[in-house]
């Protein structure tokens, strides 16, 4: 079978059994702070499990696209290395909704794998929760009793709580599993060990292939031993008493259960999970995910485009060719950052953006380090991918273009990153390192340079700043006898980890809950004002603030998604008390209002206020971005695409897909489109549709958006613009009053940013602009022309600093003379040190380059005040740098300390700038000093 039959053989299988197929949803997680990415089938049901949502379908199967490269389940630096590791894998699931349990889960699995898929039931072993004492959790019995019923007790293995209990984060869903494990290897191996011996032991030929999870209960913070605060303090306790030996791992399996506790979910669930890309390799026979038709169109393109010969994986001893390893490492990561970018992740320097760069990263460093591919290749795996996922992800080939080019620009500018890291290491190989703000740690470098070792934190410094993974420095280092301080490198990588999860930390306290079973009803499309009560509360803490979450039962608060913002107000109580809302989220589902202190009366009714004038203004820049995204597609083509937005009461900013500047021209006629559109006071049309006719109707739907079955349609004039949308709108397009780009900018490859204003903003920005105007006809007096008379008195303007430059010259000319004059020669050096009075950087710089001219062997050092702060410049004559080992780079700093300042520069030449005029004498005494004796 190939793989898109294995696929579909699954999702036949349960459509059969009463489930209904739903589509993925994005790789990319949005309203759950909890997750970046979706790293298993459950996620889009979270939800669901936790009440919070209503289950539309109490059966559903899907294959979900999963990304695995952060927080608990982080699996990059094995991908590529072993056989069975991915970023981006597909999950096939079956689900139950508070419908069946275990026994109709362990019977459909089990009749798939056998009569379907017709695997040899003597290759398959189950495994079943053990139970765990600390946490009073008991032995699974129920499932092994089921699975008695197929598969005799020597194929029933016991799991403990780490390998048998399914918990998706350190919070939230879970319960107890049982996997179900395939024995891959030949009838004589299994003879001599049986496969039991090998479950979950990390063979490459006996692999977990299914998950049954049945989800039972939820955990929270707030077990015995406190909550989310103490249970980070302590982990920081113990990682500064035992360094890097603390196994942080180790200790949160060992001690969660402190400081949590499992509580009943509302109803009991069936998750499943089976890996799509280990389920290929079984059915095709494989030795190696790798070798499937999953990933052997990509290696073998590799492989031909290299000239390198793909050497098939047969075992895990790690004697693997790199070169096979890096072929398998960019046919895996080209999966993840392409979906990651249709699904709206581009790659940056923050967050999931940084997540996916770094994956991209290590796809071009194996490239280049492994295969010799100095030059782009990475994005001409797109269109080869794209292909592969037609009819599955149509997402991927309705946009690789784009993603071809987002990786490109990529690819090009780390490929340039790394020529840079390769610069700073030759240069700390052979000269030595120097770090301007920390002379201790300057030092430090240089002593462990001396015994040959690279210190921790340039092995560091080349990670974090210019993507080089440990074992590429050690490589590098070893060409120059060189060991790595891995230690250090470590240390320094560990106190990176602590800053930034310092910097994210939030103690996010249980919810309490007053009202059981209510619906959360959203009326803010119709009403910014309603009665409603508190359903449930809960505090949190972040960076030291404190604040509160509520959930009302009925809310005009509209919830931050789709680039709107969310909602502030105010609840007001019968007493007469008022609670600000600084904020609407959604959470899972839910609508969470933020605010700053809880009522004394929480239990009583409550007048729920939106802020009306930021919602009206809000609304005017809603609608304005569909009338813009339309003007777009007409002027620059039907190629672009949202890529992201930003609308709030001040401004709108839209993310667009286009590959060159939009000109002032095309700036011109978008403004005119929408404003024209403005003018013609539209009705602004919104309906609810079932998706498919939406579609059908030309309704624009955003990749990386999850849609419902039934979705809002946003129509201003059908033959202009519809969108899919769940945001708030002006009633027709006159309410916008006018509508103003203020900015045109690049934000990534392919991707261009507007931003614009409208209505009273828009007003105020031309009204603005017209008294400047004003102020500078008057300045000029008022002429009939202003443009031409601004023209002329630049050029005038121009004229002067000429003759000025001119003057500056020939002053700087008649002082090199008599500087010349002043030379003393020491030890074979032609030293000068003088103040000079010149007006600027340049003037000196060029003074300083005509001595060197006419003065042969000069150490030369000029200080000057320019504007009132002092200015430093030493120029030195090359021979002396290499025969005396004077470095103008290291004087200038030692000098700078005089004026309170600091500088650099290269060996010959180097300035410095500084705060205290008063220091320039010292400067000119302490020079003379670095000139070596004899």
């Amino acid at each position: 079978m190939t793989a898109q039959e294995i696929r579909q053989a699954f999702l036949d299988f349960f459509a059969s059994k009463g489930h209904q197929i739903v589509p993925s949803a994005p790789i990319v997680v949005k309203n759950d702070p909890a997750l970046m990415f979706t790293n298993a089938g459950m996620n889009q049901f979270k939800g669901v499990f936790l009440g919070e949502e209503p289950i539309k379908f109490p059966r559903v199967v899907d294959t979900q696209r999963c990304l695995r490269v952060s927080g608990k389940h982080d699996d990059l630096e094995e991908v590529g290395i072993d056989t069975y590791h991915h970023t981006m894998f597909e999950m096939l699931g079956n689900w139950s909704f508070g419908d069946y349990f275990k026994k109709e889960a362990i019977a459909w699995s089990w009749e798939l794998l056998t009569e379907i898929y017709k695997i040899e039931k003597d290759r398959l072993y189950v495994t079943v929760f053990e139970g765990d004492e600390k946490e009073g959790l008991p032995k699974d019995q129920e499932a092994i009793d089921l699975w008695l019923q197929y598969v005799n007790e020597d194929h029933i293995v016991l799991g403990n709580k780490k390998d048998n209990f399914w918990e998706m984060g350190e919070t939230g869903p879970c319960g107890p599993c049982s996997e179900i494990h395939y024995d891959g290897r030949s009838l004589q191996q299994r003879l001599e060990l049986p496969g039991r011996d090998l479950v979950n032991q990390d063979n490459p030929d006996v692999i977990e292939i299914w998950n049954n999870v049945f989800m039972q209960f939820n955990r929270v913070f707030g077990g015995e031993k406190g909550g989310l605060s103490e249970y980070i303090a302590v982990i920081e306790e113990n990682k500064n008493n035992l360094g890097l030996n603390f196994d942080i791992k180790k200790w949160k399996s060992d001690n969660l259960f402190l400081y949590s506790k499992l509580i009943d979910l509302p109803a009991k669930h069936i998750d499943t999970g089976m890996g799509f890309e280990r389920l290929v390799r079984v059915m095709q026979g494989k030795a190696s995910n790798y070798d499937t038709d999953i990933f052997q169109p990509l290696i073998q393109f590799i492989s031909e485009k290299s000239g390198i010969k793909y050497e098939k994986v047969s075992d895990n001893s790690g004697a693997d060719k790199m070169e096979a390893i890096s072929m398998r490492v960019m046919a895996d990561h080209i999966r993840a950052i392409s979906f990651a970018i249709i699904d709206g992740q581009l790659p940056s320097n923050n967050k999931a953006g940084y997540v996916i760069r770094r994956i991209l990263r290590r796809a071009v460093r194996y490239s280049y380090q492994f295969l010799g591919i100095k030059e782009p290749f990475l994005n001409k795996l797109v269109l080869i991918l794209a292909e592969q996922f037609k009819g599955v992800f149509n997402e991927l080939w309705e946009q690789r273009e784009f993603v071809k080019k987002v990786v490109l620009e990529e690819e090009l500018a780390f490929l340039r990153t790394l020529e840079k890291g390769i610069l700073r290491f030759d240069i700390i190989m052979t000269r030595g390192a120097v770090i301007p703000s920390n002379a201790e740690l300057t030092k430090e470098i240089n002593a462990y340079r001396d015994r040959k070792i690279l210190h921790g934190f340039v092995a560091f410094e080349l990670f974090d700043t210019f993507g080089f993974p440990i074992d590429l420095t050690e490589l590098m280092a070893k060409d120059f006898d060189f060991t790595v301080d891995i230690a250090g490198y470590e240390a320094a990588l560990q106190q990176q980890k602590n800053r930034s999860r310092a910097a994210t930390a939030i103690d996010t306290g249980d919810w309490i809950v007053l009202k059981d079973d209510e619906t959360v009803e959203f009326v803010g499309y119709n009403e910014t004002e309603t009665i409603a009560h508190v359903v449930k509360y809960r505090k949190v803490k972040a960076k030291g603030v404190e604040q509160y979450q509520l959930v009302l039962d009925k809310t005009p608060f509209y919830a931050e998604s789709g680039g709107q913002v969310g909602d502030t107000g105010e609840l007001v109580f019968p007493d007469g008390e008022i609670v600000a809302v600084t904020d609407t989220k959604k959470e899972n589902g839910l609508i969470v209002h933020f605010v700053d202190k809880l009522p004394q009366d929480i239990d009583d009714a409550l007048t729920a206020i939106v802020d009306l004038a930021k919602r009206k203004a809000t609304n005017n820049n809603h609608s304005a971005t569909h009338l813009l995204h339309a003007a777009l597609k007409q002027v620059l083509g039907t190629h672009v695409n949202q890529k992201g937005s930003l609308v709030n009461g001040e401004y709108l900013r839209f993310d667009f897909s286009h590959f060159s500047k939009v000109t002032d021209n095309e700036i011109a006629q978008i403004e005119a489109i929408v404003n024209e559109k403005i003018r013609e006071n539209i009705n602004v049309d919104i309906k609810e549709l079932p998706k498919e006719e939406a579609i059908a109707l030309g309704a624009n739907a955003l990749f990386g958006e999850k849609y419902g079955d039934t979705v809002r349609v946003v129509t201003i004039d059908a033959k202009f613009s519809i969108e899919l949308c769940g945001g708030t709108h002006v009633q027709s397009t006159g309410q916008i009053g006018y509508f103003k780009i203020i900015t045109e900018s690049a934000v990534a490859a392919g991707v261009r940013r507007i931003e614009a204003i409208t209505g009273l903003a828009a007003e105020k920005y031309i009204g603005n602009q017209n008294k400047l105007i004003q102020d500078i006809k008057e300045l000029l007096k008022n002429p009939k022309d202003i443009a031409k008379s601004i023209k002329d008195l630049m050029d005038e303007n121009s004229k002067l600093k000429k003759e000025l430059e001119k003057s500056i010259l020939e002053k700087a000319s008649g002082l090199k003379q008599g500087l010349a004059a002043q030379v003393q020669n020491i030890n074979g050096v032609n030293f000068i040190a003088q103040k000079v009075d010149l007006p600027n950087a340049d003037a000196i710089k060029n003074l300083a380059y005509s001595l060197k001219d006419i003065v042969p062997n000069l150490y030369l050092v000029l200080v000057a005040e320019i504007d009132g702060k002092p200015n430093i410049t030493v120029m030195i004559e090359e021979s002396l740098v290499k025969e005396k080992g004077l470095n103008a780079g290291s004087i200038i700093r030692e000098l700078a300390k005089e004026i309170q300042g600091g500088g650099g520069g290269q060996p010959f030449y180097a300035t410095a700038g500084g705060k205290d005029v008063s220091g320039l004498p010292k400067v000119l005494e302490k020079a003379k000093a670095f000139i070596p004796a004899g």
